[in-house]
Order: C-alpha cells, then structure tokens, then sequence
C-alpha cells in the first residue's frame, strides 16, 4: 500500500513540474531588420515578365506552325489533284479504242486469225496469214438510233378562218384581253403554246 500512495504523491510533483515548463512567457521584442521588399518585387516582376515573354513567343510559333501546315495542306491538295489530272490523262491514253484507232491511221490492221508461239518448244500454233484492210472488224461502236417514242412528229393545226371568227367570238372578253378589236386574229394568237 505504501507504493500506491507515493506514486501518488509523485504524479502531482511532476505535474507541477510539466505546468511550470509549459508556462507561456511574453518575449520581449528585439530589434531585428525588416527585410526589404526590393528583392521580393524585383523577383515577382520578372517571373511576371518571363511569363508573359514566354507566351507571346508560344503563341507566335504556334501561328507559325499553323500557316506552314495550311501552305502544306493546300500544297497536298494541289499536288492531289494533278495527281487526278495525270491519272485521267494516262487512263485517256490507255483505253483500247484510242489505240486501236491510232493503230489503224499508221496502217495496221489487226489480224483475222491469230497465230500463237508456244515457248516451250517454239512451235507455232494455227496458220499464219497476212491480215488485209478488208478483214478489219469495227473499233468504234454504231450510233444508237433515237426511239420513236422519243422523236414524235411534230403535230400541226392549220386554222380556218370561220373557226377563229368562232374562237374569237366564243370569248368576248377574250379579244380584247388578245388585243384583238375587230374581230380578226393575228398569228401569234392563233397558234397553240
């Protein structure tokens, strides 16, 4: 028993002890030096500065790059459509019918019986006989004759004179709305529109 009541004597001691350390004091003001605010700004203003700088020549190359890709984009569509030209060209000069026509103006005629060589052996397949203007067969095609239900004959009414007296005089409001005043009827108002 007589430890639990010196441990309580203890704890009290070394509460008075913890309360006395952790006592707040007033420190007494020193003269120390206020730093200037020279340095400060000057740092501020430059980083302020630099930014800036750094943005406009950010931005000033970004618009550079932006007009070499647009140059370089209507270049490549240029460039693509010579490209089409050229293909168009090269596909006006290949097509058969050009050649063969070609072909026919410098005299060649193309042949009524060909005659094949095999390469293994080199024999000659089929009777080789010379080709005359007469065998040539047709290159370009016929015309196509246009339909005559797309050509119809043209329909023409003659009018006598008693039946434009009678259009004209079916309608008296009409021959004045014509133009008409006595009666006759010009050309231009007879014919059907």
């Amino acid at each position: 028993m007589s430890t639990l009541i010196d441990q309580a004597r203890r704890v009290p001691r070394f509460a008075e002890a913890a309360v006395e350390r952790a006592r707040l004091t007033v420190v007494p003001r020193t003269a120390s030096q206020r730093a200037a605010p020279l340095p400060f700004v000057t740092l501020v203003s430059l980083l302020l500065v630099g930014g800036v700088a750094g943005l406009l020549l950010f931005n000033t190359s970004m618009q550079q790059v932006s007009f070499t890709a647009t140059a370089l984009e209507q270049k490549a569509q240029l460039l693509d459509a010579r490209r089409q030209s050229l293909q168009m060209e090269l596909d006006r000069l290949r097509n058969p019918q050009r050649v063969a026509l070609a072909a026919r103006r410098m005299g060649m005629v193309p042949p009524a019986t060909p005659v094949f060589l095999r390469l293994s052996d080199g024999k000659v397949l089929g009777k080789p006989l010379p080709a005359t203007p007469d065998e040539a067969f047709r290159i370009t095609p016929l015309p196509t004759s246009k339909p005559r239900r797309l050509a119809p004959r043209p329909v023409y009414v003659d009018l006598s004179a008693e039946a434009q007296r009678s259009l004209v005089g079916a309608a008296p409001g009409a021959r004045a709305a014509r133009g008409g005043t006595n009666g006759s009827v010009t050309e231009s108002q007879a014919s059907p529109r």
